[in-house]
């Protein structure tokens, strides 16, 4: 049974992508839940897949469910249309939207095609992961998670020794400036 990997880029960094590893005959739903795990975004809102070239332009649409939009033609439906029905070329590039009014968007191109899948995994698998992916609902997520670990390595915390008051009296200004002050009275 054949394996398909794509790399899923975030549309607005190219340096951020995830690698994941899905059978053939699998569907375009299964796909669309793993791009979703594989950068963290929940399951709430709408989604789309359409085929695309190597400029990509949107082609064909396969979307999760029929929308109340209109279409050149109708669309596939994930649930029903597997992944190997879809790949026409070697190099084959999907785009993927996700939240219509958010607008997120990902370039994903077929990067390799492995013949023999490996024992005991279960697929689609996330095999590799670059850059950090963009928060869903703004940098809240990011700061306390992602950046926790820069503050812990250099010591970031407000009030922390090191920080603050160091060179200035009670009036809040610095021995420098005081220094500067006298000088300029002594000029005129």
């Amino acid at each position: 049974m054949a394996l398909l990997k794509f790399r899923i880029y975030w549309e607005e960094d190219d340096a951020t992508y995830r690698d994941i590893l899905i059978r053939h005959q699998q569907t375009f739903e299964d796909l669309h839940f793993s791009i979703l795990k594989a950068y963290e975004f929940d399951t709430k809102h709408q989604a789309t897949f359409y085929r695309s070239n190597d400029q990509w332009q949107k082609g064909r649409e396969i979307s999760f469910e029929q929308y109340d939009k209109a279409y050149k033609a109708p669309p596939l439906l994930m649930k029903e249309t597997t992944l190997g029905s879809e790949v026409k070329v070697p190099d084959q590039k999907f785009i993927y939207e996700y939240d219509f009014v958010k607008g997120w968007s990902f370039l994903i191109a077929l990067i390799q095609v492995i013949k023999e899948e490996g024992a005991d995994t279960e697929y689609p698998v996330i095999v590799r992961k670059e850059g950090i992916g963009p928060s869903q609902y703004g940098t809240k997520d990011m700061v306390t998670a992602r950046l926790t670990e820069v503050e812990e390595k250099y010591d970031l915390n407000a009030g922390d020794e090191g920080y603050g008051e160091e060179g200035e009296d009670e009036e809040g200004a610095s021995e420098e400036e005081e220094g500067f002050e006298e000088d300029q009275s002594d000029t005129f």
